[in-house]
């Protein structure tokens, strides 16, 4: 059979393609199997383990746009006072029914008995301690102290592979593909049942990847990149950008941070937490739609505190009033008290309305019942306010910590020195609790207040359709019914309720 020159090439080609492929396959099965060959192949196309990464990469992909950062708001449109001019003393009248704290018995770990055997040898009875096997203890890639807790986790080998490089949008996407096509769910399953183990709240699961982040890389660009694929997989709306060639993490909040840089998509603020009170980033580039399904918002309430393994100490606290001394004698766990230090500013609801610690509160309940029991209820309630007003030194954030840093309940009982919104955090905890009165915070554009839904007379807000009466925390010697001098004719800005205690 004659070929022309076209049929010639043709032929030539299929056959060269035809000998390239088999000296392909030829070389393959040397080195291994069909089976190996026909693996690689399929394993090219199933790359990802999860099928939404295979869409989201291709949207990696896309042009970046540039964004600019939304001003921070702060806290108070005002500084607060340096200093508090106190009022002079002045005894309350004893007015209202008289009250009965109520105390809880806090439950005790009793340590179980030492199981013991009896055995005879050469007649004579010897008692020894039976030993216990202990459960073989699974081991695990990487393990860290957290709070005082040590947790641990599997990890994929490609984790380490994943590098920053080049540092550019390319550099994301090669980072994104290797974790994409890493086995991660085992590193999922561990933060999981670690957040439910230790009853993390979003914050305790940002502190636990970041810290699981710094383990596994040197560069913060890396750690970031890391986090911001694990919080996908958890669900988390977070967004990853790039400004002046650097990785900049940000999560989305339906509530404000505080002093936080924060970037809006689609109406929704994304603050980059790990800029907290650092000054803004600028301008970034980045994408705008988020990873499928990942539209959870980070939320700072702190409705159930962490069950840290405790790192118990004490503390006493005093205050004198018209000659008398009065104590206080508590005892805290440290590592609680550590990871509220970490906290960026959340709004206020978020403190008004956080637990403390159930054994904390019934010790100094049980101070305060041994002063106040059998008192009219004005009476009673002063004193707690009396209690906070002075057990405690006053200093602004800003000289204390070099920023704005409200504190939770427990953390005022700590510190030495606190301001305006740390004592009415305290005071109104107390006050709900123990004597089960209506409180609101009321918040001046420079100071933090509260007040109280009592039957008295005396300077007062209204806050919806009720009235409250001022309990001035910070105005040392004031009163139930008494507003510092500058305060008694402004409106206030806003009004914090706080949640029904007993």
């Amino acid at each position: 059979m004659q070929l022309n020159k076209v049929g010639e090439l043709k032929y030539s080609k299929q056959f060269g393609h035809f000998s390239l492929l088999f000296l392909l396959l030829s070389s393959l099965l040397v080195a291994g199997s069909f089976e190996d060959f026909k693996r690689a192949q399929q394993e090219s196309f199933t790359k990802y383990v999860d099928e939404r990464d295979a869409a989201f990469n291709s949207y990696l992909k896309s042009q970046w746009k540039e964004y600019s950062a939304t001003k921070s708001k702060p806290l108070y449109e005002k500084e607060k006072p340096k200093s508090i001019t106190p009022t002079l003393p002045k005894k309350i009248k004893s007015l209202g029914p008289k009250v009965r704290i109520k105390l809880k018995k806090i439950k005790k770990v009793i340590p179980k008995p030492v199981i013991k055997k009896i055995d005879i040898v050469k007649k004579v009875l010897i008692i020894e301690k039976t030993e216990v096997e202990k459960p073989k203890k699974i081991q695990k890639d990487i393990s860290f102290d957290f709070f005082g807790q040590e947790v641990s986790f599997y990890l994929d080998k490609k984790y380490k592979t994943a590098t920053f490089y080049p540092k550019s949008q390319k550099g994301i996407i090669n980072f994104f593909d290797i974790l994409a096509s890493s086995d991660f769910s085992s590193t999922l399953q561990d933060i999981n049942s670690i957040t439910k183990e230790l009853a993390l709240n979003d914050w305790g699961t940002y502190l636990l990847v970041t810290k699981l982040s710094e383990s596994l890389y040197a560069t913060p660009d890396e750690r970031r990149l890391f986090s911001w694929f694990i919080f996908n997989k958890l669900g988390y709306a977070v967004k990853i950008g790039l400004a002046n060639k650097h990785v900049v993490l940000m999560h989305y909040s339906k509530k404000t941070i505080y002093s936080t840089p924060n970037y809006t998509f689609n109406k929704k603020h994304f603050y980059v937490v790990a800029n907290y009170a650092k000054g803004s980033v600028g301008k970034l580039y980045t994408y705008k739609q988020n990873y499928p399904d990942a539209d959870k918002a980070m939320d700072l309430g702190l409705k159930k505190l962490p069950n840290f393994k405790k790192d118990i100490k004490s503390k006493t606290l005093s205050f004198r009033e018209f000659g008398n001394t009065y104590t206080t004698t508590y005892h805290y766990d440290q590592n609680l008290l550590d990871f509220m230090a970490t906290y960026p500013q959340a709004d206020y609801e978020t403190y008004f309305n956080a637990p403390m610690s159930e054994s904390v509160y019934q010790e100094i309940a049980k101070d305060m019942k041994k002063y106040v029991d059998s008192k009219k209820s004005s009476v009673a309630i002063n004193f707690v306010l009396s209690f906070v007003q002075k057990a405690f030194a006053y200093q602004i954030d800003q000289d204390q910590f070099g920023r704005e840093k409200v504190m939770f309940a427990e953390e005022t009982l700590y510190y030495d020195k606190s301001d305006c919104e740390d004592r009415a955090i305290l005071f109104s905890y107390l006050v709900k609790e123990l004597f089960g009165v209506t409180v609101v915070g009321v918040k001046y554009k420079d100071h933090m207040a509260t007040a109280l839904h009592i039957p008295m007379k005396g300077d007062s807000v209204k806050a919806g359709n009720k009235d409250y009466v001022i309990a001035d925390p910070t105005y040392i010697n004031a009163n139930i019914g008494q507003s510092m001098p500058q305060y008694k004719s402004q409106i206030p800005q806003s009004f914090i309720h706080v949640r029904a205690g007993i």
